[in-house]
Parts: C-alpha cells; structure tokens; sequence
C-alpha cells in the first residue's frame, strides 16, 4: 500500500545505513525495525525518539533473525547477565517478534542502571527482551493469559498485520460526519455500550452485562443494521462485567477485530468473564459464550498505557487516562478526522481520594462532546469524608468482633475489595483488629493481579509493593474456599470479604444464607447496591429471602445487623461529578449523561445546562446523536 511504501521511505531517510534494517513491519498501531546492527540505537538513543515523533507511531527495534541465538544458548546467557537478585520466573520466546518475555519479580534489575542489562541481552543473545512482572502472589489466571499468548504468537503477529492494513487502508471522504448510538448503560446501570460512526468508521465503546437484571441483561445488539465484522475496533473503559461482559459473544457472533484496553483490564476482564460463565452453569443457566470466546477475546486484544496515542481507524485516535476507578480503568479520549470533532467517554471514575489510584486525568487537547456517568447523580447524593467512612466501618466491625459475630462485607473482587483490604490492613497496624480477614472468591486472583502492574497503583502502594511489603499479601488476610465456611463461622470473630458486592451470586450469597440467622452477625455494604439486586432488596429493609435447600423452597430470615458504609465507592459523588465538570480542561460544548438510573441522569443534566450553560441531555438507550 502507498502508505505503508510512504512510511518505510520516510524512516530509512531517517536511519543511518548502518542500521543495516533488513526489514520495516507494521504491527497493528505499531512499527517494528528489524536490524543487523541493534548497537547503533544504543549507541544513538536519540534515533528511536526521533523516528517516533516524525512518524507519529510507537516504534520497536528488533534485531534481524538471522542474529538470534538458539533457545537453549539464548536461556543460558540470559541467566548469566541477569543477576540472581532480579529473580526470573519465567522465559518465553516468541520467535515472531524476535522477542523474548522475561517474567521477573525485579523488573529493574533485569533492565539494569541506563538499560544497561537489557541492551547486553539483546547483543548477546540477539532477543529483544519484553521485561513483565511476576505477581508477589501466584495468580493462575495471569500465567494462563502469558502463557496463551505465548502460545499463539504466530497468530497474533499475522493478526496484528491485518490490523495495521486495516488501520491505514486507503479511503477517501468527501465529507465528515460523526454519530453516537446509545446501544446500552443510559438512565440504567449495566450493559454499558455505544457505537461510535463516522462514514468509513464504526467503533464500539464497551459492551456490558447487566448481572443485577437478567431480564434486560444484555445491551441492543440486535438494533446493529451491520455485521459485526464491520466493526473497525472495539475499546473497554475497564473490567467491571457491565463494561466488558458480553465482549465474548462478539466474538462468538463473528468479530475477529482489535480490542483496545490496558493490559490490566485485559488479564482482569478475562478472570470475571471465566467467573461469570462458572456462576451461570452452576446456577443451571446457558452462558452467552464459552471460555474458548473468553479466549479469542483475549488473543485480539491490543493493550495501550495510559497517554498513548494510538490510531485505531482511518479517521480515528485514541487515547486513554487515568480514571481512578479500578486497576487499569480508563477514560477514553476519541480524536476524529483532522481534528473535527473529539469525544471524551468518562465511563465509570473518581475524581477524590482513594487509596489504591493517583488522581484521574483532567487535561486533554481537544474536548466537544463528554459522556459522563451519573452513577451518583443525584442531588441526595453527597458521599461522607473517606476518613468519616473508614472510622465508622471500623467501628461496625470491632463491634461485631467483640462480642463473637462475624462480619460479612460482600465486595467486587476488583476495586472494592482491594480498597478495603488497604484500608483493614492499615487500620490493623496501627491498633489489631483481634479478628481474622478471611478472602473468598476471586479477591485474591485479583488482588495478585494487582501487583503485577504497580506502576497503575497509588505511588505509596507502588512503593510498597515494589519494596516486597504488598499490603495484599499481608499476614492479615487468609483465603478462604467453600470447605472452609463452616469452620469459619463457627469459630467466630471473622471478617469475611467475598463476592460478589451485589449478592447476585458467588461465596457472599452462601455466606449471607449461613449467617443471617445470627443477630451476633453483621453485613456491611460497601459498595454500590444494582436495581433489582439482591443486595439492593436488603438495603431497602427486605429481612425475609426465599433459597432452596434440598430441592423446597424455604424463607429465610435476615437477623443480623445490616449496615451500608458509604464513601468507598470508585465513582464519582455529585459534588465531584460538578467539580469534575467545573475544572475539566478545555471545556466541553455538548455533555450527555447515562450510567445512573433514569431520575439522577435527567436530573443531573439538567443541573449541568443550568450551572454551565452547557448542552447536556440524558439520552436513552437506542438513541442516535449526530456529533458532528
């Protein structure tokens, strides 16, 4: 194609001959230069920055095959010039990309003081080392997820081929237009999905399940008039199931697409979809997808840092932000056209203190249109201090503890549970909590996961974790499985963190069942409860439920004290959610509200068109914006 032709010209003007470039590849967003002579970029690192700013991509140097040392001798070297200190765990070399994965639990030390260790590595063994993390814990979802994509380097390469000509194929418009379609997650929560036109572009902006409401679960992908293949890309904001949930069932439907998330969301996303699939079979219900979709999801996934530009469409950029909401959550920033028309999609985010994220992003170039959540829209909606928060959760559960009860916090596995477990683990050292921390279900998959990628984390926890003293893996906490329960419980003075946070399955609903009975016992909501939840129910004063034991069908009971601790939340209260809007730079001229229930959206934005002056809607779902 002219512009692959364009580009290669473009970057062997800029390289000395004695690169030696044997070859120039474009992989997905990205350009690979392979070379004979890979000193020369050390010896010239300058020469990479500048090819990256000229040509606008990310740029990887890679030495030229027939400099690759043999796997054995390739091992063995890397052995020698890595000191034992860095701890490797784990080799993987995907002979595709020249590349070779070093999983190592000092990251630092395998790169070395000025790249100094990692540059001998590829001199040496002609490897090009991809440097990851070794959790501090073991997590068999992320060995799982490096190993597949290990497996199907080959894949993925010829994969990433057809994204590049995909990306830069030659089109011509002869005029702009954007639109937005609502396609799930507006005056609701759950099922979060939009569709993103332009004439030569169709991009959708996550694709969510509402597990609170399997009646209208699932987001309208039937009002799609296209197939699914057109699909240019495909970007999840973060992991939670009403953003990601139904990502396997395009691929089921037939999408073969990139899908754009950080890499946290990816292993994340994978660990509640494999989840959410188990939880339905066990409960007799027919998944929409299966773990070989979950898979092929993963497999076309293309992971960006936060601040990198990428271009996923002729037309189209993209850049994702900090949203302090989970680990790897993201705003996502759309540049359309020769600067035309730039949408930011806030999904779900907080802008205030948490103890796991630095503040969110607030700066971006350009902004027309934002797309904000309302999850606490509502002007009732001001959240306590966190500090308040913190005090009178620990305060419940002392109480609790003191007598012989046990405390059941139910939590999402990813965001709440972590946030919690910070705030448990640092309450314990300053004054014992004389209980144990029990952790059931997926918390500490995810909590391994979560030091895995530190440099996502708050710098006191990046510190920490990095320093080997990962709160997560504290002395505190315990897991816990299934056959534990009983024994649990029947030993008292427990605090129980276990999912799901809504009780719409998992360990929290056994949990609940078994403990209900016990006015001793206490349940702690901590995060937000979803319409028709179970969780929701309790909170508004429902005390009897009906489970089945044996085959009938019984009510049981709720005598325990049931409390709701708010101010742990990962979203936004409606004082931040103004002060997002009041500080947000530039600007921008057109606002539409959804993630929150029909009320707190309409309200919401009518309160921005009056305080703003800006044009703000609360659109339904299967509503069509033209944009531009």
């Amino acid at each position: 194609m002219d512009y692959f032709k364009k580009i290669k010209e473009a970057a062997l003007a800029i390289l000395p001959k004695e690169a030696e470039v044997s070859s120039i590849d474009f992989e997905g967003p990205e350009i690979a230069i392979y070379t004979k002579n890979p000193k020369i970029f050390f010896e010239n690192e300058a020469l990479v920055a500048k090819l990256a700013f000229e040509l606008k991509k990310h740029i990887n140097i890679r030495t030229d095959k027939s400099l690759l040392c043999s796997l054995e001798e390739a091992k063995k070297k890397i052995m020698e010039i890595v000191p034992q200190e860095a701890e490797i765990k784990k080799l993987y070399f995907n002979a595709p990309f020249s590349e070779v994965v070093i999983e190592a639990s000092k990251p630092g030390l395998v790169i070395g003081k000025n790249g100094e260790t990692s540059k001998q590595i590829i001199l040496q063994t002609g490897w090009t080392p991809n440097i990851i993390r070794a959790p501090t814990s073991k997590s068999k979802i992320l060995a799982g997820i490096r190993e597949f994509l290990h497996k199907h380097a080959n894949e993925r390469k010829k994969f990433l081929h057809n994204v590049a000509k995909h990306i830069y194929r030659e089109v011509e418009v002869k005029k702009l237009w954007v639109r937005l379609h609502t396609i799930g997650g507006f005056r609701e929560v759950g099922r979060s999905c939009l569709l993103l036109e332009t004439p030569i572009s169709k991009i959708m902006i996550d694709c969510g399940i509402n597990v609170a409401n399997p009646e209208e679960a699932y987001p309208y992908l039937d009002a799609l008039d296209f197939s699914l293949n057109e699909l240019d890309a495909v970007i999840i904001s973060h992991a939670h199931l009403d953003h990601c949930g139904m990502l396997p069932y395009l691929f089921r439907a037939g999408y073969k697409g990139p899908v754009y998330c950080t890499a946290p969301t990816r292993d994340l996303m994978a660990l509640l979809q494999f989840d959410y699939i188990d939880v339905l079979v066990k409960e007799g219900k027919e998944p929409p997808y299966s773990e070989k979709d979950v898979k092929e999801a993963v497999k076309h996934c293309i992971v960006r840092n936060y601040r990198e530009v990428t271009d996923i469409a002729p037309d189209v950029r993209l850049t994702l932000h900090n949203a302090a909401h989970i680990l790897g959550s993201a705003s996502v920033h759309l540049h359309i056209g020769e600067g035309a028309h730039n949408i930011v999609y806030t999904a779900d985010f907080k802008y205030g203190f948490t103890r796991l994220f630095d503040n969110v992003d607030m700066k971006y170039p350009r902004l027309e249109t934002l797309i904000i959540e309302s999850t606490y829209g509502s002007k009732e909606d001001i959240l306590p201090r966190r500090l308040d928060a913190e005090e009178k959760l620990i305060q419940i559960i002392r109480e609790t503890v003191q007598t012989g009860g046990n405390v059941l916090i139910p939590v999402f596995s990813v965001g709440r549970a972590q946030e919690v477990m910070l705030v448990l683990e640092g309450y314990n050292r300053k004054e014992p909590l004389n209980a144990k921390v029990y952790i059931d279900g997926m918390t500490k998959e995810a909590s391994a996961i979560h030091t895995a990628y530190p440099e996502f984390l708050r710098k006191t926890v990046q510190r920490r974790i990095l320093q080997n003293d990962s709160p997560f893996t504290s002395e505190l906490f315990h897991e816990a499985n299934s056959a534990d329960r009983d024994k649990i419980l029947q030993e008292g003075s427990a605090i129980i963190l276990a999912s799901s946070g809504m009780l719409t399955g998992g360990p929290s609903v056994e949990y609940l069942y078994k403990m209900a009975p016990n006015p001793d016992n206490t349940l702690i909501f901590v995060g937000y409860q979803g319409e028709g939840s179970l969780g929701r129910k309790i909170q508004r004063g429902l005390r009897t439920i009906p489970y089945v034991e044996n085959g009938k069908t019984k009510a049981l009971e709720i005598k325990m004290r049931v409390e709701t601790v708010e101010g742990f939340s990962g979203h936004s209260d409606r004082n931040e959610l103004i002060n997002y809007i009041r500080n947000l730079k530039p600007r921008p001229k057109r606002i539409l509200v959804g993630h929150g229930n029909k009320n707190k959206c309409i309200e919401l934005s009518r309160y921005i068109s009056m305080k703003f002056k800006i044009n703000s809607i609360a659109p339904q779902n299967l509503d069509a914006f033209r944009l531009y």
